[in-house]
């Protein structure tokens, strides 16, 4: 194998060619520079430098071989510094994932930009999921960070409230409740509701449902969907109403309309999942950034205590 100290030997001698100033620069003795040089040739079989008493040359042979000497140390340098960013936390690999209802927020988009400015070694994988089973994949590693709105069921997995965003009714512009200027959920339950699947094991859905129950109104279940944007498909398609979170109001579907409810307790959860005792720099790095994105306050947040 290669002595890349006497790679770097041949490269400060091929730029310099000149012995002494090539010594100068290393830091060494003119003699054992020769030597390093002479014993580099001996190794490769053939020789870099044709030597006078007044002139240095290389060798055709040892032009062919200089750009791959250099290529070699910069790559070395180069490792160099991606270990000195992975050991930083500053560089490397995290696995996002996401239920759909989130990656309209402003905090979701915020945190990606804010973190991929700061860290821009590190590769972010986003990985759209059902909510019911981003607390598995974050706890067996398949996901390093999970934003959801469903508490986990697992152990070994841990949730971090990042607040509650407002729900606001999303209605088909042909519809009388697109007249009003609030909607209230006694209004709704004569409409046929949007959800998703039960057997999704959405956060939405859940905090729906809670809040139905909560204000003693009956809910008329109606289609699902599995995306955000197939619910609002269907709204706008007069199949039923909706509750959204308030960033929903991004996707200007013609033939839906959207009006905020006279409930003020009508929010659903923004969580972050985390394996416990994380030891991963990169998820640590994360999470520093979306906790100070998600301190700045936004006008789709409920205030309700």
């Amino acid at each position: 194998m290669l002595d890349l100290r006497k790679l770097r030997y041949f490269l400060t001698v091929a730029e310099e060619l000149h012995f002494g100033r090539a010594a100068l620069r290393l830091h060494l003795a003119q003699p054992p520079l020769t030597r390093q040089i002479s014993a580099l040739e001996a190794e490769l079989g053939f020789k870099l430098f044709d030597r006078t008493s007044r002139t240095v040359t290389l060798t055709a042979q040892g032009r062919s071989f200089l750009p791959y000497a250099r290529g070699v140390l910069e790559q070395v340098e180069l490792a160099q510094v991606i270990a000195t960013k992975l050991a930083a936390g500053t560089a490397g690999q995290l696995a996002l994932g996401y239920v759909s209802s989130i990656a309209l927020s402003d905090l979701f988009s915020q945190a990606i930009q804010a973190f991929a400015q700061r860290f821009p070694d590190v590769q972010l994988t986003l990985v759209e999921c059902a909510s019911g089973s981003l607390g598995a994949q974050v706890a067996d590693g398949r996901l390093d960070i999970g934003l959801s709105r469903l508490l986990p069921q697992n152990d070994a997995v841990q949730a971090l409230s990042l607040g509650e965003e407002r729900l606001v009714a999303a209605v088909s512009s042909d519809s009388p409740l697109a007249s009003q200027a609030e909607i209230s959920l006694a209004r709704l339950s004569a409409f046929p509701l949007i959800l998703f699947p039960a057997d999704y094991g959405s956060g939405l859905n859940q905090s729906i449902e809670q809040l139905y129950r909560h204000h003693g109104v009956p809910l008329y279940a109606g289609p699902t969907g599995r995306q955000i944007t197939s619910i609002i498909a269907l709204v706008a398609a007069g199949q039923g109403v909706a509750l959204v979170p308030a960033c929903t109001q991004s996707l200007m579907n013609k033939g839906v309309t959207y009006r905020p409810l006279v409930e003020v307790d009508a929010c659903a959860k923004l969580l972050v999942l985390t394996r416990k005792e994380e030891s991963n720099l990169s998820v640590q790095a994360f999470m520093a950034v979306i906790d100070e994105v998600a301190a700045t306050p936004a006008k789709s947040e409920c205030t309700h205590k």
